[in-house]
This record gives C-alpha cells, sequence and structure tokens, in this order.
C-alpha cells in the first residue's frame, strides 16, 4: 500500500525526468538530474535497500554530477545565427 511520502517522492521523480528532458540549458539539466538522483536514493532507503541508495548518492547525485559539470565547463558555447 503506497503511503503519502511515496506518492509525493514518485511525483517529483516524474517531474524532475521530464525536466532534464524539457531543458534546453545543460548546466540546468545537470543539476536537475542530481535532484533527481538525490530524490532516487530516498526511494530506494525506502525500499529497504540502504546499500543501493548510498550507491545512487554517491555515484548518481554526486560523481556523475561534478563529471557533467567538468564536461561543460570545457566545452565551448556557440550562438546560434
Amino acid at each position: 500500500m503506497l503511503r503519502s511520502l511515496d506518492i509525493l517522492l514518485l511525483i517529483f521523480l516524474l517531474v524532475t525526468a521530464i525536466g532534464v528532458v524539457r531543458t534546453k540549458d545543460l548546466l540546468g539539466a545537470s543539476i536537475i538530474f542530481s535532484a533527481y538522483s538525490l530524490i532516487m536514493a530516498i526511494v530506494w532507503q525506502q525500499l529497504s535497500a540502504p546499500d543501493l541508495a548510498l550507491t545512487e548518492a554517491a555515484v548518481g547525485a554526486g560523481v556523475t554530477t561534478v563529471l557533467f559539470l567538468i564536461a561543460i565547463g570545457r566545452t565551448v558555447r556557440r550562438e546560434d545565427e
């Protein structure tokens, strides 16, 4: 049986997933993706999987976000004519 917290987390997951896909700005998309990973870590914790929750928080929200930000920082932004 779903609790209100579970439903709220699922709604946040859907909103952040749609936000990542719809966002045109790469920096904004990577920040929203980081929020998605943090929410997913909470979901894993609620499902009694603390090992997956820690891995998702460390790799998904931590390392991946840092790598995305480094990659975005090293690219050159071109304006469309």
